[in-house]
């Protein structure tokens, strides 16, 4: 791997001046590469504090001791694979990568991995006990023992203050009330309680046959690796092998796992699933019957309702021959009068629809007499009509004759008055339309004049009307009326 360093550098640690100047960015980022290069990943020891917890998961935390601190940074896709909550306070050890935040030039770990101090022994320890147990064979599956299918009694092993065997009751009473509990006290957590637990063991194996004890149940509830360290004693691997009757750990929650749980011929993941696999068939076996109880019921009910239906069909078979008789008779007066109100209400219905077509026959046969006065009639009111429209529209021609014969330009002429038009022919409604000295033309009703403007006197501009007939305008060919002098 190669070492990073700035130009101008004679090596690693010695940096001779020049006359280069660095940007701050650039001496953040080459004290990074240097940091990341210099130092692998590593574990951190150190104590919880100023701990953050950002909306997008990521920790935020500072490591110290009693001397010193440092930043630590933890990013979300590792935070949520921590088996624990870190608090402040708590001592952990870190799997960090050694580097630097060149945003602000901090100094800072970015933690990859956090365990519990003192977690990293213990789990070691562990390791090495396991492997050292599994190679004499002490795990091997062919040594493990089936569970009885239907155990009469049980024993468990577990403190009797300890919540496990609490649960162990209830998942008891829930799926197997009859079955028989004894419980063997002991410690789960402790100094020294991995021996007695491997002593209770041993007590509880001695007296398995006296007590009558088809399987044995060690049961502890969860905690962290140092409250769970009971369960991993060599004596009581040993002594969960040498008992001579099967045996369920139940140690922890699903996550957890201990030497007991190895040694153990079966393991189950919380001390209700402990409960829950040694009466496994004793629970099947109870739904099976309360199935088949109901299969039972079902079936003897269906039999009895058939043999009812047979018998009642039977019953109804045997008939007296004058009940019979009697029954025939019956049927058939009530078919007659069926028979006889069918062809009642046959006939009249045929009697009704008689009665439609003659009332329909009537209505469209015509009265010649009653028709040809009603046409004599139409015929006078007609006649009488079209003289009253005649009289009526002659009336009205003539009173519009008169009023034609009145409005017509001659008739206006006649009464003294004079069409004035100019040399053009247009007609002269002012005096200021001609000069002295034009010639202009005046229409008379009978005849026409010529003559010569001498002079122009009296012009007046107004805006009154000029005098036209009385009629309304909607006679174009009326010329405008002018009264002579």
């Amino acid at each position: 791997m190669q070492t990073m360093l700035p130009p101008g550098s004679d090596g690693p640690g010695s940096f001779r001046l020049s006359d280069r100047i660095f940007g701050v960015s650039e001496l953040n980022r080459l004290a990074r590469e240097a940091l990341e290069t210099r130092f692998p990943l590593l574990w951190v020891g150190g104590e919880i504090s100023n701990l953050t917890r950002a909306p997008s998961g990521h920790l935020y935390f500072t490591l110290k001791d009693a001397q010193a601190q440092v930043r630590c940074t933890m990013w979300r896709n590792r935070a949520q694979l921590l088996p624990f909550r870190p608090e402040n306070g708590m001592r952990v050890e870190a799997r960090a990568l050694v580097t630097l935040y060149e945003a602000r030039g901090d100094f800072q770990l970015g933690v990859e991995a956090l365990r519990q101090a003192g977690v990293g022994n213990l789990f070691e320890a562990f390791v090495r006990l396991k492997d050292r147990l599994a190679a004499e064979g002490l795990f091997a599956p062919a040594a493990k023992r089936a569970l009885p299918h239907y155990p009469r009694r049980i024993g468990v092993v577990t403190s009797p203050a300890a919540a496990a065997w609490h649960d162990v009751l209830a998942a008891l009473r829930r799926r197997a009330p009859r079955l028989e509990v004894i419980l063997y006290p002991a410690p789960v957590q402790g100094s020294g309680a991995g021996s007695r637990l491997a002593d209770t063991v041993r007590l509880a194996s001695a007296r398995a046959k006296d007590d009558g004890i088809d399987a044995l149940l060690l049961v502890r509830g969860g905690g962290s690796i140092e409250d769970l360290w009971a369960f991993n004693d060599e004596s009581l691997a040993r002594a969960l092998r040498t008992c001579p009757i099967p045996v369920v750990s139940g140690v922890g929650h699903e996550t957890d796992f201990t030497i007991a749980d190895f040694a153990a011929d079966v393991r189950a993941a919380t001390p209700t699933g402990a409960a829950e696999l040694v009466t496994a068939d004793l629970y099947e076996a109870g739904h099976r019957l309360a199935k088949l109880e109901r299969a039972l019921g079902d079936a003897l009910q269906f039999r009895l309702n058939t043999l009812a239906q047979r018998l009642d069909r039977a019953a109804l078979r045997l008939v007296h021959p004058r009940d019979r008789i009697a029954a025939a008779h019956e049927r058939a007066e009530h078919l007659g009068l069926r028979l006889t109100a069918a062809l009642a209400r046959r006939i009249e219905r045929m009697q009704s629809a008689t009665h439609l077509l003659q009332f329909r026959l009537d209505s469209f046969r015509p009265e010649f007499a009653r028709e040809w006065e009603r046409c004599m009639r139409a015929g006078a009111r007609l006649a009488l009509a079209r003289e009253t429209l005649i009289r009526a529209r002659a009336d009205r021609l003539s009173t519009l004759a008169a009023h034609l014969q009145h409005l017509a330009p001659q008739a206006v002429l006649a009464r003294g008055y004079s069409i004035t038009r100019d040399a053009e022919g247009h007609i002269l409604r002012s005096a200021a339309a001609a000069r002295a000295g034009d010639d202009i033309s005046v229409e008379l009703a009978i005849g026409r004049l010529r003559a010569t403007v001498n002079s122009t006197d009296g012009i007046v501009e107004t805006d009154a009307p000029q005098c036209v007939s009385a009629e309304p305008r909607n006679h174009p060919g009326l010329p405008p009326c002018s009264k002579p002098d």
